[in-house]
């Protein structure tokens, strides 16, 4: 059976998740209608991963003899100013989440609930993961500039992004 202070801290985790979905879609839709075909697929993909991401602690709680309890999730912002403010933001986002993720993890121990931490292993390493990538692309925006034709590139390059489902749940298929 699941702590219940365990469950209470996983159902958070899944409205972040899907608030996380959410800001993801946002960015997609914004970045699109601003002609960054690229960069609307590039939140795309996060928006499905941030879904995996749902999946995974839904699954997760159901398997525990847990109970699921989904609540509101609040409005996302609907607009940014440049494409490396968008990443600025996803970047600032991803720490928040990382952050959430280690404290789950700490009170994973303090419970002495060792599945739980079992399970979250695989997002403490995606969460490294998830902050490279969104440096990288800041990185990117900041060596372009204002370079027309090297955010053209970029956006291109971002168009490449396919999804690939989380190996969590790709296991259970």
């Amino acid at each position: 059976m699941l702590n219940l202070k365990v469950q209470d801290a996983l159902n958070a985790q899944i409205n972040a998740e899907f608030w996380s979905a959410y800001l993801y879609l946002s960015m997609s839709a914004y970045a699109n209608a601003k002609g960054y075909q690229g960069m609307a697929n590039w939140f795309e993909i996060q928006y499905q991963e941030e879904l995996d991401h749902v999946k995974i602690f839904f699954d997760y709680i159901l398997q525990r003899d847990g109970k699921v309890e989904l609540k509101p999730i609040e409005g996302v912002p609907t607009e940014w100013t440049t494409p490396l403010n968008m990443f600025e933001e996803t970047l600032k986002h991803e720490q928040k989440v990382t952050e959430l993720i280690n404290k789950l993890y700490a009170l994973s121990i303090e419970e002495n609930d060792f599945a739980t931490q079992s399970m979250l292993k695989w997002f403490i390493d995606e969460q490294v993961e998830e902050e490279d990538s969104a440096k990288t692309i800041i990185d990117s925006l900041r060596m372009i500039g204002d370079n027309g034709y090297g955010i053209y590139t970029l956006d291109k390059d971002l168009s490449t992004r396919v999804y690939t489902q989380a190996s969590p749940l790709a296991a259970n298929n």
